[in-house]
Formats: C-alpha cells, sequence, structure tokens
C-alpha cells in the first residue's frame, strides 16, 4: 500500500430499505493512521455505513473499496479487525479458548496471552463467554477484533456497558494502536469520547455526510457560542423570560433558577442586547460550544433546512 491509497474510500455510495435511504450518495475517504469518530443521531445511518464497510451488505450503487480492494477480499487478507455492538459470541466456551481460536484464524496472528492482556480480560480468561457482564463481553468482541496484525480497526459502540476506568484503559490501547500506524474507526454515543480521542470527526444524518473534519472544526462550523449568567431575584420571571427571547441571534434559550444559560449565532451582539434590556447579568461567561453542543446545533439546522 502506498501512503496515497486511502484505507477506506466510499464513492457516490447509496443503500436503501425499502422507502428509506439509509446511505444516500456518501462519499468519503480514510487515510493511514487516522483515528476517526462516526458520529450521528439514531436513523443516520451509522450502522450501515459500517455494514457496507465490512461487506456485510451490498450497495444499491456507488462503489466501496478498503486497501483498494473490495471490502470482503480485504477481510480475507486479515487486514481489518472489526468489534460489532451486536457482533454474537460463541456460547460454552470460554474466554481464552474463543480468543485463542480468533488467534488461530488470523492470517497475521498475535500471540492469545498478549491479546487478551491488551483487551483486559487475562483475569476473566477462564470464565464461560455466555456469563459474562455487558462491559466484559464488550471487551472479549474487542481482544476478537485485535486478535491479529489489522491495519484497520472498526468499532461500533465499543465502550457501551463500561465503566469509567475500562474505558480510560481502552481508549489507551486505542491510541496505542493509532501511534503504530493503524487507522481506527470507531462509531461512539460518547460525544466527550470522540471530542477526546478522535483527530477527525464524521458527522452523518439520513445517510449523508453532514461535517467532516477535527473536533475543533465541528465546533466552529456549529457557528454558535455558550452564554452562561445570573439574574437576580427581583430579575427573575414570566416577563424577564420573554425577554430573552427576543434577544438578537439567539438559538436556544434555557433558564433554571437564577442561572440562564443560551446558544447564540453572534455572541458579541446577544450581550449587547442583553445588557441594553437592563438585566445585570452576573458570572458572565461567553465560551465556545463543546462537540456535543456543536453536534446538536448541526443536526437541528440541517433538520431544520430539509423540513
Amino acid at each position: 500500500m502506498t501512503t496515497t491509497t486511502p484505507v477506506v474510500e466510499f464513492d457516490q455510495v447509496h443503500k436503501g430499505f425499502g422507502d428509506v435511504r439509509a446511505v444516500d450518495g456518501l462519499s468519503l475517504a480514510l487515510h493511514p493512521g487516522e483515528t476517526v469518530a462516526l458520529l450521528g443521531p439514531n436513523g443516520a445511518g451509522k450502522s450501515t455505513t459500517l455494514d457496507l464497510l465490512l461487506g456485510l451488505k451490498n450497495a444499491d450503487s456507488g462503489t466501496v473499496r478498503v486497501f483498494g480492494a473490495s471490502p470482503r477480499e480485504a477481510i480475507v487478507a486479515g487486514r481489518v479487525g472489526a468489534m460489532l455492538q451486536s457482533g454474537g459470541l460463541m456460547d460454552e466456551v470460554t474466554v481464552a479458548e474463543l480468543v485463542t481460536l480468533a488467534c488461530r484464524l488470523h492470517p497475521k496472528p498475535y500471540r492469545p496471552d498478549e491479546v487478551m492482556a491488551r483487551a483486559g480480560v487475562t483475569k476473566i480468561a477462564a470464565q464461560k463467554v455466555d456469563k459474562l457482564s455487558g462491559g466484559q463481553a464488550q471487551r472479549v468482541r474487542f481482544a476478537l477484533a485485535t486478535a491479529g496484525d489489522s491495519d484497520l480497526i472498526v468499532l461500533d459502540e465499543p465502550t457501551t456497558g463500561m465503566d469509567v476506568t475500562a474505558r480510560r484503559a481502552f481508549w489507551a490501547t486505542m491510541r496505542e494502536q493509532a501511534d503504530q500506524g493503524r487507522t481506527v474507526l470507531f462509531a461512539t454515543h460518547y460525544l466527550e469520547e470522540a471530542d477526546a480521542t478522535a483527530d477527525r470527526v464524521l458527522v452523518l444524518r439520513s445517510g449523508r455526510l453532514l461535517a467532516d473534519g477535527t473536533a475543533a472544526e465541528i465546533k466552529a462550523k456549529a457557528g454558535a457560542r455558550r452564554i452562561a449568567f445570573d439574574l437576580t431575584d427581583e430579575a427573575i420571571g414570566e416577563a424577564t423570560e420573554s425577554a430573552l427571547r427576543g434577544l438578537p441571534f439567539l438559538t436556544t434559550l434555557d433558564v433554571s433558577g437564577h442561572t440562564v444559560r443560551i446558544q447564540s449565532a453572534d455572541a458579541d451582539a446577544t450581550v449587547h442586547a442583553l445588557y441594553a434590556l437592563g438585566l445585570y447579568p452576573r458570572n458572565l461567561e461567553v465560551a465556545g460550544l463543546g462537540l456535543e453542543q456543536a453536534f446538536v446545533a448541526l443536526t437541528a439546522a440541517e433538520e431544520a433546512h430539509t423540513s
């Protein structure tokens, strides 16, 4: 593979199920060494996109290439490791037996003890797979996804069911994988994980690519800032809340007790108008949106545009 060959390439890919367009003209490319988060509301097409990438479904039109070949060819060659949330695990076998089998089936296997140590499942190696907790089962799925030397690791909601300590250990391992030149693609509902871990974020909505960039670029694309402040007892009331809703460039408003939280497309103009109302906010803070707030703002704006 040359450095100019994309790890993954979608070219005008469409996939539908009856009247539902799960993937609608999707084009994107992933490159070696990237850690990429795939975000989107329920029904955005994330799972279908991963299924197409892994050859579990075929596109109605367009092309999906993985390392310049078909997805199935890349998987048979051992270049792709996958951890799917819905992936079943064999019953009546131990964790060690299942991991050992996965290593033996991989074209470029690692040692089972190394795989179990990296996934944090050594202590449960003798347990039957069907007796595991949700978090333990997720770590076993991760072990299966990294049973060999794959160049692309695909993860679907990988930390669901894991506690905070396990999640931190998981992402430390993923950073090590990326540092070794592997490409990591993960879909998640934990947006703080995307913010902290991904060097690139893809936002899907209705099967289309809504945004593509770093977490900072996604936040900037949302075009809004957060304003928070407190009001005195005298200022709190229905009349004040009604006046706040009339502030220019307001996109969201939340009044909780004495605290007011606003999102604005032009924070300077909103704050200027706030003082013009005769209100004197205390503990005023103006900051950029977090990734979660930017995600909500972007998808809400797209929904309003298409409805």
